[in-house]
């Protein structure tokens, strides 16, 4: 359903979500925008107001914080999104997920697609489903293309935690958010999540609430 909003140009939209300084707001599970395909990115904006819009999505990330953000959970239904980590785990549980640092890159119109058939289970969040952990099996390895915020053409393999989170972060933009793809009898608030489940890998809690991994 179109609102007003909608109809307003991106850059005006954008321009006016830049005019407080500091973090931008996120938005939650239940807000339209989260449940939209988002539209392509093609230049809606110029050079000088992307790189605007790009800081403050870092910005957010970090204050938040987390390892990915999508302009959908800023209420900005283009196709853009930026992921960071810097991984600070101990070395148990970078080994049993796979989880290395990831620069701060820009992911414009990404795609992703399966590399094999491998899967991998592990509890996730989203900073738009807050207070919240479950177990999502994703592909274990993935090739997403797409740009850059220069757009300069991107074609990589990720693999580990970095593949989850860009598949994480590309689901946004197709209007999904990561309980669509969880193992819902594992659903924890945080405090239990910490209390129970903090081992590195999900098989103690299948076992406990009853559920299979791949």
């Amino acid at each position: 359903m179109e609102t007003p909003s909608d109809r307003v140009p991106w850059a005006e939209r954008i321009e006016q979500l830049l005019a407080e300084e500091g973090p931008l707001p996120i938005v939650a599970a239940g807000h339209p925008v989260l449940r939209r395909a988002t539209v392509p990115y093609d230049g809606q904006l110029d050079d000088a107001l992307l790189a605007r819009f790009v800081r403050a999505l870092r910005v957010t990330m970090r204050a938040a914080p987390g390892v990915g953000l999508a302009a959908p959970q800023v209420g900005v239904g283009l196709r853009i999104a930026v992921i960071e980590d810097p991984a600070p785990v101990p070395e148990e549980v970078r080994a049993a997920r796979g989880r290395e640092p990831q620069p701060f890159r820009v992911l414009v119109n990404p795609v992703y697609e399966a590399v094999g058939p491998e899967r991998a289970a592990f509890f996730e969040g989203c900073l738009s489903v807050p207070g919240y952990q479950a177990v999502v099996a994703r592909h274990a390895a993935v090739r997403l293309t797409g740009q850059d915020e220069h757009g300069q053409a991107l074609d990589e393999e990720f693999t580990g935690w970095p593949a989850r989170i860009v598949q994480h972060e590309t689901d946004h933009l197709d209007g999904t958010l990561y309980l669509d793809r969880a193992e819902l009898r594992s659903l924890s608030c945080n405090a239990a999540a910490a209390r129970y489940w903090g081992q590195p890998t999900a098989e103690e809690a299948a076992r406990a609430l009853g559920f299979d991994l791949p």
